[in-house]
């Protein structure tokens, strides 16, 4: 009886010190991995990674993350296409064939209502219905939603050249000389709508490029900005620095 109470009290402390050694070796892998992770702050969370302009949402976000960003990402190809394949008719017929934007509305216009001028007198004779001609309009909700993001965007606009002009930022005011420099460059290659057509298909290529190989791309810019601050420094060091500022203030203090 005696060796009968012993086997289940010696199988139950065998199953009691199992779970104790579970235990204690569960808490020094915990402790460990405590330790590991103070004396590596990046084991834990991963590093940060350089972005281009210091993107922090993703590609399709940035761009708006609505229709707009699906034709730009070429989510849908058929849609993709077809407004790339549209936008080149309209370059092509402007720019090539040397036709004028009234002249292409115009031609539209006489065009359409002629066929549903002759298809509605033409529809009681042959005992058909005339063509159904929907209502037509711009909602009102709409059009002060694009007046008023324009509104915005131009207010942005005019205080980022107020910005400029005022003479704070010098590295701001160089950059948007240059801007301006390369966009008069290419307006001189170029008319506005040729322009505005080589922008529409960049939109189509480099967004959709950039989320293929955006790692690829980070790495390689943020090489890039890092020596174009140092070929900063150096300017600044060598003629920025040199521009005297002290007698200007003195005579405005005069």
């Amino acid at each position: 009886m005696a060796d009968h109470d012993r086997r289940p009290e010696s199988l139950m402390d065998k199953i009691v010190e199992k779970i104790h050694d579970h235990h204690d070796s569960s808490s020094s892998s915990d402790s460990d991995s405590d330790s590991d992770d103070k004396l590596n702050p990046f084991g834990s969370a991963k590093a940060k990674i350089y972005r281009l302009f210091g993107r922090e949402k993703p590609v399709h976000k940035v761009l708006g993350g609505g229709k707009v960003a699906d034709v730009f990402l070429w989510r849908n190809k058929k849609i993709s296409a077809s407004v790339l394949g549209g936008a080149t008719a309209l370059w092509v017929f402007f720019e090539l064939l040397e036709y004028h934007l009234v002249t292409l509305v115009c031609h539209i216009l006489i065009l359409s209502l002629a066929f549903l001028f002759l298809w509605s007198n033409v529809s009681t004779f042959i005992n058909k219905s005339p063509p159904h001609i929907p209502q037509a309009g711009l909602p009102e909700n709409l059009v002060l939603e694009v007046v008023s993001a324009v509104r915005i965007e131009l207010n942005n606009a005019l205080a980022v050249l107020r910005d400029i002009a005022s003479g704070r930022d010098l590295k701001s005011f160089l950059s948007a000389i240059a801007g301006l420099w390369a966009l008069s460059i290419v307006g001189n290659w170029c008319n506005f709508l040729t322009l505005f057509y080589i922008v529409f298909v960049l939109l189509h290529i480099i967004p959709v490029l950039y989320e293929k190989y955006d790692d690829q791309i980070d790495s390689f810019a943020e090489k890039a900005m890092v020596e174009i601050k140092k070929q900063y420094a150096v300017f600044d060091a060598k003629v920025l620095s040199k521009i005297p500022k002290g007698p200007l203030k003195e005579k405005k203090k005069d």
